[in-house]
């Protein structure tokens, strides 16, 4: 095993995690470690790239990790994620292009590749966003707080309008700098939903069957390939289960992995979860977990979805990617040598040491910090494992202001804080996304 000199110490290097990884694409990666997509909340008031893009992703990319993937850019400017959302629906301006590009340019510098994560949010976009989300079929999100209205199912045309748009998306994506694109297919958004049989009820060739419900996003697949060529990265970020009983089940994210890997993906990132069930995040929803009986041999691991890689792995030999729960130096470099997956995902840590990555492959650290864990609104009753339902969810909410707060801190240029209070950061945060949605020129 190779060594390196830190200061007046010799440590051990982590050489799984340094190695290279070629893509189907011919695209090489540095290194086996990615910062796995993370919401910024960046944009301006027309959803344009600005500086701060520039700034967190410079500090990111000098960071050490071989890829960068953005959080949620959006296809269609009527349903976003959040008011901060960059969008990319239309065919884009001189300066549009211009601000992507220094936003790609300054990702970068460090050696990194970046890929643009595409998204359409549907049914998860917020009410005061828009009152009226869409969906595969009228199905509300099952939580409390009456923060999403119920959703119209799309007509088919509108379908087709979706697929386009995807297309588009990885045009610009491909012409701003990006070295990849990620086809958002997990979490609960659009592409998501449709795969998900307790959202999709539909009657005709987008629903019912496994091979209908995945028809969006293996036709999406298709169409930006035919935009972007067979040298420019097309991955997809799949759900490995919605964790909810009759949701997307393992054994279809498995066939849904091999009709992939026949279109010609080059990378799937193994995932899980949505709003109603965030498993992603390490949280329990309304619902008890379903694949109950593979939830304690997951949890004995470090990384939430790793047992379901390791299942897709022997289906598929397409290059898969983990992100969720991986801290540790010797838990990463295990995964990779037991061949369970190639790259690994890294995402809450970034948001308060940028060099994290670095640190891991140098052996300066071997584990990262899980803030997550100390996090709550109060002790007791008041905590993450509350029995009541909106207490609960304002745990989650508020462990993601904290990291949400921190990343401004990072586009700032500022350091970021390993602690602060909670729900008042959860009330700030909540007033500035209502500020930024106003400000939205449609």
């Amino acid at each position: 095993m190779r060594y390196a000199a830190l200061g007046p110490l010799w440590k051990y290097r982590s050489p799984m995690l340094e190695s290279s990884l070629t893509l189907p694409s011919g695209q090489t990666l540095k290194n086996r470690i990615a910062k796995a997509a993370m919401t910024e909340g960046l944009a301006d008031a027309e959803n344009r790239a600005t500086a701060r893009h520039e700034t967190l992703y410079r500090r990111w990319g000098a960071g050490g990790a071989g890829l960068l993937i953005t959080g949620n850019i959006m296809v269609d400017r009527r349903y976003l994620e959040r008011p901060g959302n960059v969008v990319f629906d239309g065919l884009p301006s001189d300066d549009q292009l211009a601000r992507l590009r220094a936003w790609t340019g300054a990702a970068r510098e460090g050696g990194a590749d970046i890929w643009a994560q595409l998204s359409h949010a549907g049914r998860q976009t917020p009410k005061f966003i828009n009152a009226e989300p869409v969906a595969p079929s009228a199905v509300a999100i099952d939580l409390p707080g009456g923060q999403f209205a119920p959703p119209r199912a799309l007509l088919a045309s509108e379908i087709e309008d979706v697929i386009a748009r995807f297309a588009n998306a990885a045009s610009i994506a491909k012409q701003a700098g990006f070295t990849g694109v990620q086809v958002h297919g997990a979490h609960g958004y659009l592409v998501s939903e449709f795969l998900n049989p307790r959202a999709n009820l539909r009657g005709d060739e987008w629903g019912g069957a496994l091979e209908n419900r995945a028809r969006l996003l293996l036709r999406i697949v298709e169409a930006v390939r035919a935009q972007v060529g067979s040298g420019f990265t097309v991955s997809v970020k799949l759900n490995s289960s919605d964790f909810q009983k009759g949701g997307f089940a393992p054994g279809e994210a498995i066939q849904v992995a091999r009709w992939l890997e026949a279109a010609g993906v080059d990378l799937i990132e193994v995932s899980g979860g949505s709003y109603e069930q965030p498993v992603m995040m390490d949280m329990d929803g309304i619902e008890a977990r379903y694949e109950e009986e593979k939830r304690a041999s997951t949890r004995k691991r470090e990384a939430y979805f790793l047992v379901y890689a390791e299942e897709m792995r022997a289906a598929v030999k397409t290059p898969l990617m983990v992100t969720g729960g991986f801290r540790s130096r010797a838990g990463m470099e295990a995964a990779l040598a037991s061949g369970s997956c190639d790259v690994i995902g890294i995402a809450r840590p970034l948001c308060v040491d940028p060099a994290i990555p670095a640190k891991l492959l140098r052996g300066e650290v071997e584990t990262a910090p899980s803030y997550e864990k100390a996090l709550r609104i109060g002790p007791g009753l008041l905590g993450p494992a509350s029995g009541v339902d909106v207490i609960r969810a304002l745990n989650g909410f508020a462990t993601m202001a904290f990291f949400y707060r921190n990343l401004f801190r990072l586009a700032d240029d500022r350091d970021a804080k390993e602690q602060m209070a909670l729900l008042p950061a959860f009330v700030r945060q909540q007033r500035h996304e209502l500020k930024a949605a106003k400000r939205l020129r449609r």
